[in-house]
């Protein structure tokens, strides 16, 4: 029963992670959303990634195709400061009813409720993965907990490290009007890029980047919207992984907005590292 659980959790887990993983809120442009004649686009997009040092939190939505999984649509609300929190609703679209599940990341804990999973779960609706602990890395290396634990907000400053960043033109885009950047980067230049920045920013920019580098991925193709206060409205991301084909788009509903994540009731819980402590003995 373990071991049909685990295969269940990890396949669940893993479509829910990668959700999770596409995950942004980075600001590129200038003047109002009309980039500055005198202002290249790699100039413009570098100004714009800074600004995402003030993103405290956001909400988002999400569509696209991930490795294993297929269509996903998904979203979510996640907060960075004082500590990451994260609740998700998420819609594996080609895993019919067992594709849908909630995920909430909260007190280095993170519980997954519904899908394939529930039906092992003897009458429980949520399972508890302890970040801290053995059964955070139950789901192997690049699993649910580090994904959805990352900071979305910094994948969306990876266009900094591309050499062929150019402007495509404006667009609208959930009735705002915005400036529509692209380019490729691969994951050398984006560590080439880090050097420059200050500690805490290169951290977390590289905790993302090694998200990608476990899923097999080397180079990304990016496109980013603007919006005219600098803030990206919405950027896609498409790249090869390992196991197939990766292609997520990031529609962002709001930024620095007050989000609450509570864990589920106790009584409504299994915990993970209990149920593998038991097993064992």
């Amino acid at each position: 029963m373990v071991t049909s659980l685990r295969s269940s959790v990890r396949r669940t887990a893993t479509g829910a992670g990668l959700a999770a993983l596409l995950l942004a809120a980075g600001a590129v442009g200038c003047a109002k959303g009309d980039e500055s004649p005198r202002m290249t686009p790699a100039a413009a997009v570098a100004k714009a990634a800074k600004n995402t040092e003030d993103i405290t939190s956001f909400r988002y939505r999400m569509t696209g195709k991930v490795p294993v999984e297929g269509r996903v649509e998904a979203e979510a609300s996640m907060s960075l400061k004082p500590s990451v929190a994260m609740s998700m609703k998420m819609n594996a679209l080609d895993q019919g009813a067992d594709g849908k599940v909630e995920i909430r990341l909260v007190d280095q804990a993170m519980y997954l409720g519904g899908g394939a999973v529930a039906k092992e779960m003897d009458g429980k609706k949520w399972m508890k993965f302890d970040l801290s602990g053995a059964a955070g890395n139950a789901l192997g290396s690049g699993g649910m907990g580090s994904q959805a634990s990352q900071n979305p907000a910094a994948e969306s400053t990876f266009l900094t490290g591309a050499k062929d960043v150019k402007k495509v033109g404006t667009e609208t885009v959930d009735g705002v009007k915005t400036t529509r950047y692209s380019g490729t980067v691969t994951l050398d230049e984006l560590q080439t890029a880090l050097k420059d920045e200050d500690k805490a920013t290169r951290e977390r920019r590289e905790k993302s980047i090694e998200q990608y580098e476990k899923q097999g991925v080397d180079k990304l193709t990016m496109d980013m919207w603007v919006d005219g206060d600098d803030h990206t409205k919405q950027f896609r991301m498409r790249g090869e992984a390992d196991k197939g084909p990766m292609d997520m788009t990031i529609t962002f509903l709001g930024v620095n907005e007050p989000v609450t994540v509570t864990a589920p009731p106790a009584k409504d819980t299994v915990d993970l590292a209990e149920m593998m402590k038991d097993a064992q003995s």
